[in-house]
């Protein structure tokens, strides 16, 4: 692949480090993106980008022509007031769309609890929480388009991602972390961004219309685990234990209603990846040597 026309449905930290990936090897990259902000064109490491403005309920027109003529687009917008927004707005253009590539980013939420069990993308989806319920009304949005319009669709659904910026290193040394006083066996799956966009850039040959994959590393562990191993590699104190019940935000004490171990064997499998930050040890180790 050498050139690429490349819509991307929101720019956060995933969508930019996948622009990052194809940039690193010397793809020529058309990029179009959206925004809250008012249209215009910017400058993102070299390339220039058209960055449309779009929120629920309006958005630029001259977005359509750009949105058309892509090969490949990337959804990273979570859905608004239960609803996908993406879909709502330009179902049409989708269904007649002769895109090559369609990749929406879901959330491993829609598992729900499993009580530390291991998951995989044949397990249940009983997602107990309203993010968790979105993703999945709106996976099965785009599972639907894709059967009935043939439209290429894959979706990732991405377990908690941290990055070199954004860790629980960052947070320990601003002190802003804390452990939180939770029943046992409590797991949470992590993965590093830069692995999620080399998953992303593998994709581009390895694509399989219909296909759901578990975006997460080898090793699911508790928060406090994390934390414990952070304080170790800074060697700091670690910081003080509270209850779940002094957390005032209802996020927060959400994240902490689910437990489960998920599994990305299909991924690698499929990608024939092998991740760069194996598990949280390896991404943080990597992070304090570079970053810190």
């Amino acid at each position: 692949m050498k050139k690429i026309n490349i819509f991307c449905f929101g720019f956060g930290q995933v969508a930019k480090n996948f622009i990052r990936k194809l940039n690193s090897e010397n793809i020529t990259i058309n990029l179009s993106i959206s925004s809250r902000e008012k249209s215009h064109t910017k400058n993102f490491d070299g390339i220039q980008c058209d960055s449309f403005q779009f929120s629920e309920d309006t958005f630029d027109q001259k977005l359509i022509k750009n949105l058309k003529s892509s090969d490949h687009i990337l959804i990273s917008i979570a859905p608004v007031n239960g609803t996908d927004i993406v879909i709502k707005n330009f179902q049409k253009i989708f269904e007649n769309s002769k895109t090559k590539w369609v990749t929406y980013l879901s959330a491993t939420s829609v598992y729900g609890n499993h009580d530390g069990e291991w998951v995989n993308e044949k397990s249940k989806t009983n997602p107990t929480l309203s993010n968790g319920i979105d993703r999945l009304n709106a996976e099965k949005s785009w599972m639907k388009l894709a059967a009935n319009k043939s439209l290429p669709v894959q979706i990732f659904r991405l377990a908690g991602i941290y990055s070199n910026q954004s860790n629980i290193l960052a947070r320990l040394k601003s002190g802003k972390a804390k452990i939180i006083n939770k029943k046992k066996n409590h797991f949470i799956s992590r993965i590093h961004v830069e692995d999620i966009a080399n998953i992303l850039f593998k994709s581009l040959e390895n694509f399989k219309s219909k296909e759901i994959y578990n975006i997460s590393d080898d090793k699911p562990a508790s928060s406090e685990e994390v934390i414990l191993y952070g304080s170790k590699l800074l060697d700091i104190e670690k910081p003080k234990t509270i209850e779940l019940s002094s957390i005032e935000s209802e996020m927060v004490k959400n994240f902490y209603k689910d437990s489960k171990k998920v599994s990305n064997k299909k991924m690698k499998n499929a990608f024939s990846y092998e991740l760069k930050h194996t598990t949280y040890i390896e991404g943080l180790r990597y992070i304090r040597d570079n970053f810190i």
